[in-house]
């Protein structure tokens, strides 16, 4: 009896060993975790603290030197960043070709890409792919997942250098974060905006703070929250501002 009690014990004792050891190893949701049955990111979509790179792009620097082979109008053509002096810039990086998110961002921001031309702004984006792969997902249908004809410079970051000197490649994925950098006509970062993997970014978003930073260049004056055209801004100094908090109560 006390040897078949020792037995269970020592059975006990070893499947619990290695539920943790499994748990350490994978996470105590990984372990039973699956992302809608796919094998893309799924990680990625579940933890938090991916390891990043230590950033070059800090805001109101100079952005990062970046050059590379970009697929425009179905050819392949190098780019760099210098290519865009004189004009604002909306550079985003997203994860990973012929997925699920990243296209409905692309084509957003390629089906409106003359509201931002109009306003001298261009948008580029980048993935680790190739710019085989890119021009494969850009030859694939729409309704297939595909981009065919975007309006907008797809940027291969094979070598993975653009996207670590943008501080937005993960090393445990081997892709990057959404993060997207507005950098205006002198080169200088002016704003990034960096999402987790799920979730899909504003094109609306994007345009109105290319707007908003465009004004304030111009005009001298600071734009509060949620500003639009339009709409009043304030004069930065501590007599005048009272002149927009007088009219606007907020």
């Amino acid at each position: 009896m006390w040897s078949s009690e020792i037995s269970f014990s020592g059975i006990l004792f070893l499947i619990l060993c290695l539920h943790k050891c499994w748990a350490s190893h994978f996470g105590e949701d990984e372990a039973c975790y699956s992302f809608a049955g796919g094998t893309v990111y799924p990680t990625g979509t579940k933890h938090v603290g991916h390891q990043l790179q230590t950033t070059k792009a800090v805001i109101g620097k100079q952005a990062p030197h970046w050059e590379g082979t970009a697929v425009i109008n179905g050819e392949f053509k190098d780019i760099k960043l210098a290519n865009f002096r004189g004009k604002y810039l909306v550079f985003f990086f997203y994860p990973l070709d012929f997925t699920f998110v990243c296209p409905t961002e692309i084509l957003a921001f390629s089906d409106r890409v003359e509201e931002f031309r109009k306003l001298n702004v261009e948008v580029v984006a980048a993935s680790v792919d190739s710019h085989f792969t890119h021009l494969a997902w850009i030859n694939t249908p729409r309704k297939e997942g595909g981009l065919e004809k975007i309006k907008i410079p797809l940027l291969s970051d094979l070598t993975h250098k653009i996207s670590k000197d943008y501080g937005v490649y993960l090393e445990d994925l081997g892709h990057t974060l959404r993060a997207l950098f507005i950098i205006d006509g002198k080169g200088i970062l002016r704003q990034i905006t960096m999402n987790d993997l799920p979730v899909g970014r504003s094109v609306d978003e994007t345009l109105r703070l290319v707007q908003a930073f465009k004004y304030t260049d111009e005009h001298g004056e600071v734009c509060p929250a949620g500003w639009k055209p339009g709409q009043d801004t304030i004069i930065p100094n501590p007599v005048d501002k009272k002149k927009f908090f007088a009219k606007n109560q907020v």
